[in-house]
């Protein structure tokens, strides 16, 4: 469980540099990724999901 807590930490910690360094940048970012359709937004979503797990199998 410690170790998940910590995991998560780090996540918030990375999440969260790019909107305190590039405020402006990322709210463009952020108006491009509301513009894209839903069907490759679950596409995008379903890589990452399958590379997280992939990094964990191996990582583990």
């Amino acid at each position: 469980m410690n170790s998940i807590l910590i995991a998560l930490a780090i996540v918030l910690i990375i999440e969260g540099i790019g909107p305190m360094l590039f405020a402006n940048k990322w709210q463009r970012f952020l108006l491009q990724i509301a513009q894209q359709p839903a069907n490759q937004l679950r596409s995008m979503g379903g890589v990452m999901v399958v590379i997280g797990v992939t990094s964990l199998i191996y990582l583990l």
